[in-house]
């Protein structure tokens, strides 16, 4: 508290100081809501402030619906719509989501939304829709993937709502009932489940602890005669792999030879945590359609992604468009174009996650010493290797323990994947540990052994 904090002014109006300096750091994102405070002396010895100053700051905070308290429980940060409700701070007592690997808006989200609105103004005298997006923002998108090393214009951007939504518009225009569409097994549940619903078959080539098999796509290339690939090449969905460039220039030599088109989700590709030489965007000419999101980086609430594709391709998609929606909302796609042009939100948001990647692999040392992980350089999860098949009852056991967490089956074209079950890192570090001391009670029921029994190495 004291470091984010900083240097606000201890005047006659040191109560009034120290309540906006909060309410500051709780807009922009720095105190999320839920955030248990320190207690009055301790907060006061932590800024060198009277515990009288520090308890009329806290009282102003309260009236202004930013902070809660209660007896025995301390005070937490709390939402200004929440007035009235009364809630409970986060406690050992409910759900932890490890299905969702999403995390919270990143760290100057607020300010980003403020600079949004002043520039919307010249948005209001237009119809608001556009099957392509504000060019603003296609720049942007374009001069990163130009940055990259991969040379884009404007014109070969479409923004969409999400990634999962580009995906589902190439699926659409380029796939129909009956279809073949190569996967990676695993693969993204999602991106399986939308291409069912279309009616069209996914032929699955298995991916090794080793990374991508690329004879068995070449084979399957050549015997199943895909309409369509979906690959996940950055920090894959589950596995956290990432392939080379020696790879990707071998993947794009065998898709342009089947002429395959094949989309590239690049959805984790700005996670890259570790800082390590990063392989060049993934390129098969007119045959690769990369599509990216807000959502990882930044926050899922945007809705914003786009499509990185030739301007023929382009074409396309926009009259397919207009089947599925008629464009993307104007104010986030500012509101993601001011991130864009900010690097500290992606700079915070990396370290964010590095930290709490090497909080849940200790954690999973700690309490699960049986599992196995490659710890990946980016993305947002470990695909843990279980030590015996027995992720689907893993999965039953851990929500009576008060965790959901997807099992392997969920990643597999017709399911199998026993002896495997992924773990997002997209919590706090505290609710990472709190989850796999339960997922350690959930698997000691189900093997039906005492945790105390459990061997540890």
């Amino acid at each position: 508290m004291a470091a984010l904090l900083g240097t606000w002014r201890r005047s006659r109006q040191g109560a009034a100081d120290l309540a906006a300096a909060v309410e500051l750091q709780v807009l922009d994102g720095h105190l999320a809501v839920g955030t248990q405070l320190p207690a009055e002396r301790e907060l006061a010895d932590a800024l060198g402030a009277s515990r009288t100053l520090i308890g009329s700051a806290l009282d102003r905070l309260r009236e202004s619906g930013l902070v809660q308290s209660r007896r025995g429980s301390g005070s937490w940060i709390t939402s200004p719509a929440a007035r009235g409700f009364n809630p409970t701070p986060s406690t050992g007592a409910d759900v932890i989501d490890f299905v969702c690997a999403s995390p919270s808006a990143a760290v100057g989200m607020h300010r980003a939304f403020d600079a949004a609105r002043l520039l919307l103004a010249d948005e209001l005298g237009s119809p608001g829709y556009g099957d392509r997006g504000l060019p603003i923002l296609r720049e942007r998108i374009a001069a990163r993937y130009t940055e990259r090393g991969l040379p884009t214009s404007p014109a070969q951007i479409m923004i969409t709502n999400g990634a999962h939504h580009a995906f589902v518009l190439a699926l659409r225009m380029l796939a129909g009932p009956g279809d073949r569409v190569l996967v990676e097994q695993p693969t993204y549940a999602n991106a399986l489940e939308a291409i069912r619903a279309a009616h069209a078959l996914p032929v699955p080539v298995a991916l090794g602890r080793d990374g991508w098999d690329l004879d068995g796509i070449e084979a399957a290339l050549r015997q199943a005669g895909p309409r369509l690939a979906y690959l996940i090449v950055d920090f894959h969905n589950p596995t956290g792999l990432r392939l080379d460039d020696e790879g990707r220039e071998r993947l794009a030599a065998l898709l342009t030879k089947s002429r395959t088109p094949a989309v590239i989700d690049e959805t984790l590709v700005e996670l890259d945590i570790d800082g390590g030489p990063a392989p060049r965007p993934f390129s098969a000419g007119d045959w690769s359609i990369l599509v990216g999101t807000s959502s990882k980086a930044y926050w899922g609430g945007l809705r914003i992604g786009w499509i990185r594709a030739s301007e023929e391709l382009l074409a396309r998609l926009s009259s397919a468009r207009f089947g599925l929606d008629l464009g993307s909302p104007v104010f986030e796609q500012l509101v993601l174009a001011e991130l864009l042009a900010d690097p500290e939100p992606l700079a915070r948001r990396r370290e964010e996650v590095r930290v709490q990647r090497d909080v849940l692999a200790e954690a999973v040392r700690e309490h699960c010493p049986e599992w196995t992980f490659r710890l990946p350089s980016g993305g947002f999860w470990l695909w843990c290797s279980l030590p015996e098949r027995m992720s689907t009852r893993l999965a039953v056991a851990a929500a009576a323990h008060g965790v959901q967490v997807a099992p392997g089956s969920r990643f597999g074209a017709q399911g199998g994947l026993e002896r495997w079950i992924r773990l997002p890192f997209s919590q706090p570090p505290d609710r990472l540990q709190e989850a796999m001391r339960r997922l350690a009670l959930a698997e000691s029921a189900v093997r039906g052994q005492p945790l105390g029994e459990i061997p540890v190495r």
